[in-house]
């Protein structure tokens, strides 16, 4: 345990107060699947979402929270702790988080296709008929969803996002979530990747909007290859997929506990992980985790 104040914990992030502006965010290793932390963990999968989100950060143009990935500019902590957080700590600037996921999705898959084929709701209330799954839409649409402090966050119509955050709010987290999310997609694609839809979370300093949490890591982003893209598909993703098709054919009624994952498992999810690193940053994972003392 860390000898600073214990904040609290989410499915893979632990936070801890630093001082009166600053906060020191952890990513561990765990994986959940249908809102059940699971075992084993996934080998330095918090590094992967570390090292990506400072990746992002660097290079998209726009306001964020992070300030450092290096234990040594964290006061308070012990010279064991240094190794122990290696590439998967984030020092950020504390902000007032704003209660809305900002999503973003480019393509029609998952929870939206869903929604989509059996009629529609709030993710697609805008799109015309005829689409497929695995379709890009005509323009990326801006979908919010309340931010759930345990189970699943609560999709938002239009209208009611407005009432949520007020128009104002509303108009500038839907542009700034549709600016960095083309950026994030032309920057993809040129790597071979399809970005087909992430979320955002924002905070206030001040009076100042910033980007806060992790950013466009494979956690809260839905990463495709881009050869392997086509419509009316079933799509391979850069994520924890194969926990998810592995769980789905268990008798397990997706409450706690879950069964414990099986190593071929694990190691695809790990491959998966690092291989989304590798192609985005151009880096080999392990030259990351050499470059932040965890290799």
């Amino acid at each position: 345990m860390l000898a600073l104040e214990h904040l609290g914990s989410g499915k893979v992030r632990d936070n801890y107060a630093v001082d009166d502006s600053r906060l020191l965010i952890v990513a561990s290793d765990r994986v959940s699947a249908f809102d059940v932390v699971l075992t084993p963990t996934i080998p330095d999968k918090g590094r992967v979402l570390t090292g990506l989100s400072r990746h992002w950060f660097e290079i998209l143009d726009t306001p964020h929270h992070l300030l450092s990935t290096d234990p040594r500019d964290v006061p308070g902590l012990r010279a064991e702790d240094h190794r122990a957080l290696a590439g998967r700590m984030m020092l950020v600037k504390r902000a007032e988080v704003i209660p809305m996921e900002c999503v973003v999705r480019g393509y029609l898959y998952g929870s939206s296709w869903k929604e989509y084929s059996a009629g529609g709701g709030p993710t697609t209330e805008h799109l015309p008929s005829g689409l497929h799954m695995a379709d890009r839409l005509p323009e990326p649409i801006f979908t919010p969803a309340t931010k759930a402090e345990s189970g699943h966050d609560e999709n938002l119509t239009e209208a009611e996002a407005r009432d949520f955050v007020g128009n104002d709010l509303y108009e500038d987290l839907r542009r700034r979530s549709i600016e960095i999310y083309l950026k994030g997609t032309e920057y993809a694609a040129e790597r071979g990747i399809i970005l087909a839809d992430t979320k955002f979370e924002f905070g206030m300093v001040g009076d100042d909007i910033i980007l806060i949490d992790e950013v466009l890591t494979p956690d809260s982003s839905r990463y495709w290859p881009a050869d392997a893209w086509a419509p009316g598909a079933t799509m391979p993703s850069f994520d924890k997929q194969p926990v998810r098709d592995w769980l789905e054919t268990q008798d397990w009624d997706k409450t706690p506990p879950a069964p414990p994952l099986p190593g071929a498992v694990v190691a695809d999810t790990v491959q998966r992980y690092t291989d989304v690193y590798e192609r985005l940053t151009g880096q080999p994972f392990a030259a990351y985790l050499e470059e932040v003392g965890a290799g």
